[in-house]
């Protein structure tokens, strides 16, 4: 006659699934990492968890999260958190439930049904600072209780990682499946932390450029997401071609700055996403003016360091090539800890949540989450009877 389940087993069993992988974000449970749950007559609850690769970089809060939650459990005295690792045929079977039966190379953001919100950041030319509004944009829609994933597709101009403090960072790989990284609130993923080393140089034309894009979209595992912010390389090449060919519903913001040379190549940037049935947004003028606080009269005053105009120039020219409305949605004032950021790897929406700059990239990220994502580059399968 076998012996009763211990009545705590179910309540144990109940707090692990609280349990996230902090990479995966699914329950350490549905994703078959508890072994075995032991539960000692003196309360003190053994768990074995595998890890999905040798040398987890993140076992240490999947073990601190464990403690924690058994621990808050009436009866359980103590807690041991004994760590494996998953062997090939299990980290298959999880691979298997991740991707839910399809096939390999499907890019999940461009199925019917999908309802992640794809947002290409875009500009004309480099130097307009379109990768540190990509950046913070990113963390004020996390900050949201949004699900947020980055793409640094500028494949030989990575900067995303650097930004976020994780130069050195490296995605885990599961059975050839690429997990994001996580920091702050959102999961990131850049060619930068794929290279062997920080030094090696990229020299790839256009057939690897596009299958490199194909893998980054469809082999990392990117979950559920809100939104999906993709940091295109400037200009129109064969990646921004490549993204609007595989995600031609996607949406694009158009990054631009004061300066007249300026507007005028970043009107290309849009009128190509246009071209591929993608979605121009709207224009973002960065490094718009900077805010000076008088000594005298201590009023605050606007200094248009680099002219004037440059954004809402784009934003006409795209109107007209694009025959509809497009508008210039937020301009974004100079301030030196966005520089100064970029090289400690500290985005100033997390360091200053009352900077003017702050307040333009919030009013940035209400104006996206406030689009609704429309028909243009769907098939409606319409029939005439």
């Amino acid at each position: 006659m076998s012996e009763a389940p211990n009545p705590m087993l179910s309540q144990i069993r109940a707090a692990l699934h609280n349990v996230q992988d902090p990479e995966i974000r699914r329950p350490i449970d549905d994703l078959g990492m508890v072994e075995d749950v032991i539960i000692g007559d003196d309360g003190v609850v053994t768990v074995k968890v595998l890890l999905t690769v040798p040398g987890c970089p993140l076992h240490a809060t999947i073990r601190q999260d464990v403690t924690r939650v058994l621990s808050a459990v009436r009866g359980v005295t103590g807690v041991e958190v004994e760590m494996g690792v998953m062997n090939d045929e299990q980290r298959a079977a999880m691979r298997k439930s991740l991707q839910g039966g399809k096939a390999e190379n499907v890019i999940p953001f461009s199925q019917p049904g999908n309802l992640t919100r794809v947002v290409a950041v875009a500009s004309g030319k480099g130097g307009v600072g379109k990768s540190s509004v990509t950046v913070n944009l990113a963390l004020a829609l996390a900050q949201r209780g949004l699900k947020v994933g980055l793409l640094d597709a500028d494949i030989y101009g990575h900067s995303i990682p650097d930004l976020l403090g994780i130069g050195e960072a490296r995605p885990t790989v599961v059975d050839e499946m690429i997990l994001p990284v996580p920091v702050s609130g959102i999961n990131v993923i850049s060619m930068g932390m794929l290279k062997q080393s920080r030094d090696q140089v990229i020299a790839w034309r256009g057939p690897i450029l596009d299958r490199a894009i194909t893998q980054l979209l469809s082999d990392v595992f990117w979950g559920d997401l809100d939104y999906l912010l993709i940091d295109l390389p400037p200009g129109t090449g064969d990646v921004a071609l490549a993204v609007g060919q595989k995600i031609p519903n996607s949406d694009v913001l158009v990054v631009t700055t004061p300066q007249s040379n300026v507007s005028e190549v970043s009107e290309r940037a849009g009128t190509m996403a246009e071209m591929l049935h993608q979605h121009v947004l709207g224009v973002v003028e960065n490094m718009s003016y900077y805010d000076v606080e008088c000594p005298h009269c201590h009023e605050h005053h606007k200094v248009e360091l680099f002219g004037a105009g440059g954004g809402q120039a784009t934003a006409d020219a795209l109107s007209e090539r694009c025959n509809r409305k497009i508008n210039l949605l937020v301009q974004i004032p100079v301030d030196p800890r966005v520089s100064a950021g970029g090289e400690t790897g500290s985005p100033i929406v997390l360091t200053d949540e009352n900077s003017p700059t702050t307040q333009a990239i919030q009013t940035l990220a209400a104006i996206v989450t406030s689009h609704r994502k429309g028909l243009k580059g769907k098939a409606l399968n319409l029939s005439v009877s």
